[in-house]
């Protein structure tokens, strides 16, 4: 009895098209992704200590003030003003692009929102009238000194240095727990007594426009400093990126591209899942 052959259909070859089809695809994904939903971000300064370390780097929610141009890679499409606009509430974290420097993101905190009155009174926020509540803590934060992250001082701040219990030095910084009329609060750093934005005479935030300072108050050039002085002026709500939502990953700086083990031995694992919700 004569066996039959059973062969396998042939495999359709892929083609050119197709693949050029699920390329575009996986394009159109990405962009559908970082443009309306979620863009990765990192921190290079120290200007939002120390609440947000540099080498971290974050997830930015683009989806909570809406979109304009600055929320598309490349600034495609280029629409006007901003469509499903909502306002940042007060000490929320937003990364943003300064009016003049719209190739650049920059991230800071919402002090004050358009209709508010703000002041600053030998480093106290005054906000429409009534001061900012702000406590000393009862102890300094102290930075880990790493390659990413020295011990950098403003001129006439002081320098501490002091070992931890895991014998790595580490900077020491006078923190304060800032609470708003909202009851959200959060730490901020001052350096120094009686720095150059430690006052600032009353001013009422525009229509469309946000007060933003750095956390880490003596070396954040924020909404306290024009952009004639490298400052970043009032922000426009168009110039809005998105909210910061929380790291992915943080690195103190001392890996190499080259050497893929130190991309884990430079690894922050504690840093790893902060939020920046609250």
């Amino acid at each position: 009895m004569a066996k039959t052959d059973k062969t396998a259909p042939d495999k359709k070859p892929e083609t050119l098209g197709s693949m050029t089809r699920f390329l575009l695809g996986l394009a159109l994904f990405a962009w559908i992704l970082r443009s309306l939903v979620v863009a990765p971000f990192s921190i290079p300064s120290g200007s939002m200590l120390p609440t947000m370390w540099i080498g971290d780097y974050l997830f930015v929610g683009k989806w909570p003030y809406g979109y304009s141009k600055y929320s598309f890679p490349l600034g495609i499409p280029p629409i006007e003003g901003r469509i499903l606009a909502d306002d940042p509430e007060r000490g929320d974290i937003v990364v943003f692009r300064p009016p003049g420097q719209e190739d650049t993101d920059y991230v800071k905190r919402v002090i004050g929102l358009p209709g508010d009155r703000i002041e600053l009174r030998d480093g106290v926020v005054v906000l429409n009238g009534t001061p900012i509540e702000r406590q000393r803590l009862g102890r300094d934060f102290a930075l880990p000194i790493s390659p990413n992250s020295p011990c950098k001082v403003v001129e006439g701040g002081e320098r501490f240095v002091q070992p931890g219990a895991d014998g790595v030095d580490r900077c020491h910084y006078p923190a304060f727990r800032e609470t708003l009329p909202s009851g959200r609060s959060y730490t901020v750093l001052d350096q120094r007594r009686a720095s150059i934005g430690d006052d600032r005479a009353p001013l009422t935030v525009p229509a469309g426009h946000y007060f933003l300072m750095g956390d880490n108050r003596d070396d954040s050039l924020d909404s306290r400093f024009p952009p004639a002085v490298g400052g970043v002026g009032l922000v426009p709500q168009q110039n809005l990126v998105g909210r910061a939502l929380g790291n992915f990953w943080s690195t103190d700086g001392s890996a190499s591209w080259f050497l893929p083990w130190t991309w884990l031995t430079a690894l922050r694992p504690g840093r790893i899942g902060v939020g920046y919700g609250d």
